[in-house]
This record gives structure tokens, sequence and C-alpha cells, in this order.
């Protein structure tokens, strides 16, 4: 009878690990998935909001830091206000086409009559050196730390171990099983 448990108890916990390498491997795809078709693509977003990586500390003193993902959802820029965050292509020299989130000191009118911000970084209190006449979207909110899996997983070494691994994991589980089935 004792042997009859334990072998009741050990497929159960076979099954359960199998089952939780197999929802552990679909969820690896979808962040996969997710992050190459929306992560730092300024042109593509998920139910409207875009996700970027932030690159530098610029904003740890008040908000997010490096590492971070920040969610962003476009938003008339006749409704930005001082105070808000928002996400923009900089044309700083220093950092000229990279994607920047940062606060806004000030809105004025430029040249042209647009609308523009003067926008700085909370950490060093210094204002960007160019004008924001284009914004990506509003910062809505941050998911701390969640970018540096993000990038760890688009390395050979992150795919290996949070992607390729489990499924080879799952493919030789389950030959072991087809063996055994023939065998018997």
């Amino acid at each position: 009878l004792m042997g009859y448990v334990m072998k009741k108890w050990l497929a159960i916990v076979k099954n359960v690990l199998i089952w939780g390498i197999v929802a552990f491997s679909v969820i690896m795809i979808l962040f996969t998935l997710i992050s190459v078709n929306t992560l730092e693509r300024k042109d593509r977003s998920l139910f409207g909001f875009k996700f970027f990586i932030v690159q530098s500390d610029s904003m740890s003193a008040t908000h997010f830091s490096a590492g971070d993902i920040v969610i962003t959802k476009k938003i008339n820029v006749s409704k930005l206000k001082e105070g808000d965050v928002i996400t923009f292509i900089s044309q700083n020299s220093d950092n000229y086409g990279e994607t920047v989130t940062h606060k806004i000191r000030k809105v004025i009118t430029d040249k042209k009559g647009g609308v523009a911000f003067v926008t700085y970084g909370t950490t060093t209190n210094t204002d960007d050196a160019e004008l924001v006449t284009e914004v990506i979207g509003k910062y809505i909110g941050h998911i701390s730390y969640l970018g540096r899996f993000f990038v760890f997983l688009k390395t050979t070494p992150g795919y290996v171990l949070f992607v390729l691994a489990p499924f080879l994991l799952l493919i030789i589980s389950q030959g072991i099983k087809c063996i055994r089935i023939f065998n018997n």
C-alpha cells in the first residue's frame, strides 16, 4: 500500500512539473513575442500602450530607474501641462534619436507657432538642450526591473535559459514517456 501511494504521489509531482514547464515555456514565448513586436518600437503599441526600457537614471529621483519599463499612452499634446511626464524622441546632440521619458517643466509656443515643451530629468534637474515638439505619449506608469529581464531575454544565454531549455526538457520528458509506453 505504501509503495502504491508513493508511486501515485511521484506521478502527481511529475505531472505538475511537466505542466509547470509547459506553462513557463508558453509564458516565455508570449513575453518574447510581445517584447520583439512592441517593446522599444515607437510605431507599435499593445492595446494603445507603448513600452520602453529605461536606459538611464535621469528620472530616478522621482519616478523610475534604468532597467524599468515605462508605459506610455498617446495623448493630445494640447492636454499636456507642466509636471506631466512624456516620452519623446530626443533632438539633443548627446542622445539624438533616442527615446527619452522626461518631465515637462514648461509649455511654450515654438518658432512655428506650435506647442513645444521644455523638459528635464528630475535627477539632475537640468533642462534638456532642445525643445520637444513631437511627443510619443504620456507616462502612465512603470514596471520595476522588468526591462533588465527583457534585455537579458534577447541575449543568447537568456534565450537558451528561458525559452530553449524549458522546451528541450519538455521534449526529453515526453520522449522518455513515449519510450516507456513503447517498451510496455
